[in-house]
């Protein structure tokens, strides 16, 4: 998997676009700036967005390839990020540090998911937000990207599970045309959720 990401990511271009995703631009620009995490962060795009507003950003992703363009990014917009080569399942932070954590396309196998995403929780202060967005199960309809292997897709019920001990959850199925990179580009079906630790 890595080595996919790497070839996918050592194009010139950035495959999804330098812009930030709009529903994580929407969400992250009403918070307070604190310290936030982003995990499988890619090309950075998101990572820099938040930093520019002011946010502390550790950010990880497996792909040397997205690391090198990321830290790039952030050098042309003259922030610094804490960027990792690191997989989720060697991860690990200290409890109650993060104010905010941004899964964005953050797609992994059901069978390790809840646990993840669950141990992703434990670094979020009490009272701090989750953002995500991410292909649902409906995508596997559509050309314009994400994962084409149904267990690596979200439904709203399997979220509502891995995110129990959340409070405040607002989580939305819906159509969108996503315009971010040659990777992302044309109807898609997605879900968005924010919620409270």
């Amino acid at each position: 998997m890595k080595t996919m990401w790497d070839e996918r990511y050592a194009s010139n271009s950035f495959i999804y676009g330098r812009k930030p995703n709009a529903f994580f631009k929407k969400q992250i620009s009403r918070l307070m700036p604190g310290k936030i995490l982003l995990p499988a962060e890619g090309e950075g795009r998101n990572a820099v967005f938040a930093a520019r507003l002011g946010w502390e950003v550790v950010a990880f992703d497996n792909s040397t390839e997205a690391r090198k363009k990321a830290l790039k990014l952030a050098s042309e917009r003259g922030v610094n990020i804490d960027y990792r080569l690191i997989s989720y399942d060697e991860f690990d932070y200290k409890t109650n540090d993060f104010d905010a954590i941004a899964l964005i396309y953050a797609h992994v196998p059901g069978k390790i998911r809840q646990s993840l995403y669950r141990k992703m929780l434990e670094f979020l202060k009490p009272g701090g937000m989750v953002i995500l967005e991410g292909f649902s199960k409906k995508q596997l309809r559509n050309n314009s990207g994400g994962p084409k292997d149904i267990d690596l897709l979200f439904s709203k019920e399997e979220l509502k599970d891995d995110f129990l001990s959340l409070s405040e959850i607002n989580m939305r199925e819906t159509e969108i045309t996503l315009n971010e990179g040659e990777f992302h580009k044309g109807n898609a079906s997605v879900i968005r959720m924010t919620g409270k630790k």
